[in-house]
């Protein structure tokens, strides 16, 4: 005969509560044992043992990420370190050439400090603004004018000699007319024997051109060219040229001497204009022409 009993539908134990307080219980026993014997050293290094490839697998892709990162930065850096190393470079090629260019302008000035040693006349320093662009003038314009003492007519002079003639001015600008324009023309006089002349621009290549001479005129290629004060602009034995070829004509019983401007205007910025009495000289000039009208 069967025996009769209840049907058990889940299993019985150790309610929530009871589990909750031992594990505990246990926990805290754990930590006092942990805290004052090292009776679980070994067991803790070996869990550790057993967890570290885990640990090692799960730390990858942030290890992996990390790496990557690094790789990143570091070419970022090794690029803003080579820019900022051909910047660098740059900026000190800069300041070699300026240094360069500041010793020229430099070594120039202290020439051109000297020459107010053998000009009697007053002078003021300029400094070239820009060179106006044009294929049928030669001219330079500075930066002082009318109100530095500048007028026009003033002679322009550097270390080598006459640089050309002021022609125009403003209060703080003055443009010049250099020696090889075809419109001035300065007095000079050879300095081996004293023979007066007009030396003319605009020959060909910058050059300049001693016309009217006689067959016979006593002037020889390498012959230098100095202002005669003739006419009270320029003043007398500034160094204007040197005489690279004459050609004589036989036919007309006329020459023509071709020289080269002993100035160099277009490898310096700083000039002297030598203010002379522009109106001394206008007097002369009229006086002169007044004189000649009179003895025709």
């Amino acid at each position: 005969m069967q025996e009769n009993g209840s049907l058990k539908l889940f299993k019985q134990g150790p309610t929530l509560e009871v589990r909750l307080f031992a594990l505990a219980f246990l926990a805290l026993a754990l930590l006092i044992v942990d805290a004052r014997w090292s009776t679980l050293e070994p067991v803790r290094q070996g869990v550790s043992v057993l967890l570290y490839p885990f640990q090692r697998i799960m730390l990858a892709p942030r290890d992996g990420v990390e790496r990557v990162k690094g790789w990143i930065d570091a070419a970022n850096e090794m690029h803003i370190e080579k820019e900022g190393l051909q910047r660098q470079r740059i900026e000190l090629a800069q300041m070699a050439t300026h240094a360069a260019q500041l010793a020229a302008e430099n070594e120039q000035l202290r020439r051109l400090l000297n020459v107010p040693d053998t000009v009697t006349q007053p002078s003021v320093a300029v400094e070239v603004l820009f060179e106006p662009t044009s294929a049928f003038n030669h001219h330079l314009v500075f930066n002082k004018g009318s109100a530095s003492g500048i007028r026009p007519g003033m002679p322009v002079i550097d270390e080598g000699g006459v640089v050309g003639q002021i022609v125009r001015v403003t209060p703080f600008t003055a443009e010049a007319a250099l020696i090889t324009d075809d419109k001035l023309s300065i007095p000079v006089q050879i300095l081996r024997n004293g023979l007066r002349l007009i030396a003319f621009g605009g020959g060909a290549d910058g050059k300049m051109e001693v016309r009217y001479l006689t067959a016979g005129a006593d002037i020889e290629p390498g012959d230098e060219l100095v202002t005669s004060g003739i006419g009270g602009l320029f003043p007398a034995g500034l160094s204007v040229a040197e005489v690279d070829s004459v050609h004589r004509d036989s036919a007309t019983g006329f020459a023509m001497a071709v020289a080269s401007p002993l100035a160099h205007p277009e490898r310096h910025r700083h000039f002297l204009v030598l203010l002379v009495d522009v109106d001394v000289a206008r007097r002369h000039e009229e006086a002169h022409a007044g004189d000649s009208g009179g003895a025709r």
